[in-house]
């Protein structure tokens, strides 16, 4: 049988840690790298304070030690990295993707940026 998203969410959910929102939120500032994997129209409802935004559909190349125009923010695969998207799909699976690349330390922000704005934390770009 062929399989469908919720079969990739869920495969990605039992490989990736979750993070809170809460647990997000009293990161920031700090070391972590907070990647938003949003498209760029989403990011007209804001986004997190210090997320770089890197869409979904890019990450492999901006991840790739030998692609030309990687992200250097990207090189250090001991890194934190928490990822988060619109309601925590696609960060699922972009964690799962970023494993596959070796970063060690990698969590999906659990609910994404939905979640955080639903809660009225702190938005950027508003």
């Amino acid at each position: 049988m062929a399989k469908g998203l919720a079969d990739f969410v869920a495969a990605a959910k039992a490989m990736v840690k979750e993070i809170s929102t809460e647990e997000v939120a009293a990161k920031l500032n700090g070391s972590m790298l907070l990647i938003d994997v949003r498209e760029p129209g989403e990011l007209q409802a804001g986004c997190l304070p210090d997320a770089l935004n890197i869409p979904r559909g890019l990450l492999e190349l901006k991840a790739d030690l030998n692609f030309p125009t990687r992200e250097p923010k990207l090189a250090d695969r001991d890194q934190e990295v928490v990822i988060y998207c619109g309601s925590g799909g696609r960060s699922l699976l972009a964690g799962l993707t970023l494993q596959e690349m070796g970063f060690t330390n990698v969590k999906s922000m659990a609910g994404g940026f939905g979640a955080w704005q639903q809660e009225g934390r702190e938005i950027n770009g508003l």
